[in-house]
C-alpha cells in the first residue's frame, strides 16, 4: 500500500492530503479533524497556530489512520533502508556534500509518515548544514581559525567525543575527575552557594598514562565537543604570528560552551627566567594568562603536560585543579589488560594478572601498543594468541624473585608447562617444582599460673 502525505501552507491553514493507493478514501469523519475531498484525495487542515512553534511535532497533530501501521511499514523495509544507506556511503566518501544533502532530504521525506522523529533529526541536520570550516555550526557562526600562511586549522574538533575503550582511572584520579562533570550537571547548586564552577584544570603526568583521554572522557560526560589545539599549526617561524595563532584559538573556545585541551602545555609556557628561550615564546606566556585570566565559566580549559617543572609559576597558579596522573599500579593494568583482551581472547582474566606482573612500571600506551603487535602477530602467523602473549613475558627486566612468582603462577594455573614457563621465564625447573608452602604463623599460648 503507497502512502504519500503533502503539506501545503496558505491563509493561515495547513492543508494536508493523504492518498492510498489502490484504495477508496476512509472515513476519517470520528477524528473530529476538518477534511474535504478533490478526486480520489482526501485534505485535511488544521490551524497554524496548532504547529508554529513547534519544530519537531506533526502538523496539526497526529492523523489515525484505519490501515494497519505494518502495511505501511511495507514500502521501507530492510532490503530499502539498506540501500539507501549504501547509496549515502557512497556519495559521502566520494566527497559530493552538495549530493549527500539531495538523497538525506529524500530520506527524510520517504521516512516521514512512519518515523517522523528520525526524518525530523535529519531535517534539523540539514539545516544546521555542518561543515569542515564549522563543524560546530549549531553554537556559533564563526569558522574555525587558521594560520594565515598555511590556511590549517589551528585546532582538532571533537564533536561527540568518542573513546576506544573505558579509561581506568584509580580512587584518587576520578574524584577530581568527577567533582568536574559534578560541577557542570548542578550549576544551579553553586550559583546558589555564590560558587563559580572549575573553569581551568591541570593535567600532569608522563606519557600514555591517559590525560588525552580523561579530557576526552570528561567532554563526553558533561555533553561538550572537545577542542585540541593543534600545537604543529599554531607555531610559526614569523614574529608574533604564533602568538596571534594562540589568541585566536582561546578566543573562538570563549564563545561556545565546550572544553578546550591545550596539550603540551610546556611547548608554549615555558618559565620565562629561563635564558636560553626566545623572547617570542616568553610573549606566548602573557598572552595565555591574559587569556585564562578572562576564560569564561561557561566553558572548561584544561591543558596537560609531561614536563611540569619547565612551566612558569605564574600559569600554574592560573589553573584552580592540578590532577596528577601516575603510572598504573598492579591492579590497574590488569583491569586495563582484561579490557583489551575479553572480547577477543577466552582466557582474558587469567593472563592479566600475569602479564601485569611483567608490565609493571610501563604506562598504558606502552601496555595497549604491545598487545595490539602480538595479536597481529597471532593473526598473520596463524598462531595461537597464547604463543604471542607468552613471548611478552620474555625480554622484561624483571627480578629474579618476580620472575620466580611469575613462573610458579603459570604452572599452578595450568596455562602452560613447567619446562615452557622455564623457558619464558630464565627460571629452572627444580624451582619452580620446588615450590615450598607458605609458612604459618606459630601460635605462642600464654602459661597461666598453675599450670
Amino acid at each position: 500500500m503507497a502512502v504519500r502525505v503533502e503539506h501545503a501552507h496558505g491563509m493561515g491553514i495547513v492543508n494536508r492530503r493523504l492518498e492510498i493507493g489502490g484504495h477508496a478514501p476512509a472515513d476519517f469523519s470520528s477524528t473530529g479533524i476538518p477534511l474535504f475531498y478533490m478526486g480520489n484525495s482526501m485534505y485535511w487542515t488544521s490551524p497554524d497556530s496548532s504547529f508554529e512553534n513547534s519544530s519537531t511535532g506533526l502538523y496539526g497533530g497526529p492523523l489515525h489512520c484505519p490501515y494497519p501501521e505494518s502495511d505501511m511499514a511495507q514500502e521501507l523495509n530492510k532490503a530499502d533502508i539498506e540501500a539507501d544507506f549504501l547509496k549515502l556511503a557512497r556519495i559521502a566518501l566520494s566527497g559530493r556534500t552538495q549530493d549527500v544533502h539531495v538523497v538525506l532530504r529524500r530520506a527524510a521525506k520517504r521516512y516521514h509518515p512512519v518515523q517522523p522523529q528520525f526524518a525530523d533529526a535529519l531535517t534539523t541536520l540539514l539545516y544546521e548544514a555542518p561543515s569542515v570550516a564549522s563543524p560546530l555550526r549549531g553554537q556559533a557562526d564563526v569558522p574555525l581559525p587558521v594560520d594565515l600562511d598555511s590556511r590549517l586549522h589551528l585546532m582538532r574538533v571533537e564533536t561527540e567525543p568518542v573513546l576506544d575503550h573505558e579509561p581506568i582511572f584509580t580512587p584518587e584520579l576520578a574524584l577530581p575527575l568527577m567533582q568536574i562533570v559534578e560541577e557542570r550537571r548542578k550549576p544551579q547548586a553553586l550559583i546558589r552557594a555564590g560558587l563559580d564552577p572549575t573553569r581551568a584544570a591541570l593535567f600532569l603526568g608522563p606519557p600514555g598514562v591517559g590525560k588525552t583521554m580523561a579530557a576526552r572522557w570528561l567532554a563526553r560526560e558533561i555533553g561538550r565537543p572537545l577542542l585540541i589545539l593543534d600545537l604543529a599549526a599554531v607555531m610559526s617561524s614569523l614574529l608574533g604570528r604564533t602568538g596571534t595563532n594562540l589568541r585566536h584559538v582561546l578566543e573562538y573556545a570563549k564563545s561556545m560552551d565546550c572544553v578546550l585541551l591545550l596539550d603540551e602545555l610546556d611547548a608554549i609556557a615555558k618559565r620565562r627566567d629561563d635564558h636560553g628561550e626566545v623572547g617570542e615564546l616568553k610573549r606566548l606566556v602573557t598572552v595565555l594568562i591574559q587569556q585564562i585570566d578572562d576564560w569564561p565559566a561557561s566553558g572548561v580549559l584544561l591543558a596537560a603536560t609531561n614536563h611540569p617543572d619547565l612551566l612558569d609559576p605564574a600559569i600554574w597558579r592560573r589553573f584552580e585543579m592540578h590532577v596528577d596522573f601516575p603510572l598504573p599500579d598492579g591492579e590497574a593494568i590488569t583491569r586495563f589488560i582484561g579490557s583489551l583482551l575479553h572480547p577477543h581472547f577466552a582466557a582474558a582474566a587469567e593472563w592479566s594478572s600475569l602479564l601485569a606482573i611483567a608490565f609493571s612500571g610501563r604506562s598504558f600506551s606502552d601496555i595497549e601498543r604491545e598487545l595490539a603487535a602480538a595479536r597481529r602477530s597471532a593473526v598473520l602467523g596463524d598462531r595461537p594468541l597464547e604463543d604471542e602473549l607468552a613471548g611478552l613475558l620474555t625480554g622484561k627486566a624483571i627480578p629474579k624473585s618476580r620472575r620466580i612468582h611469575l613462573a610458579r603462577t603459570i604452572v599452578g594455573q595450568g596455562l602452560l608447562s613447567q619446562r615452557r614457563a622455564g623457558e619464558l621465564t630464565g627460571v629452572a625447573r627444580d624451582t619452580i617444582r620446588n615450590q615450598k608452602p607458605p609458612k604459618k604463623e606459630k601460635v605462642r599460648r600464654r602459661k597461666t599460673r598453675g599450670t
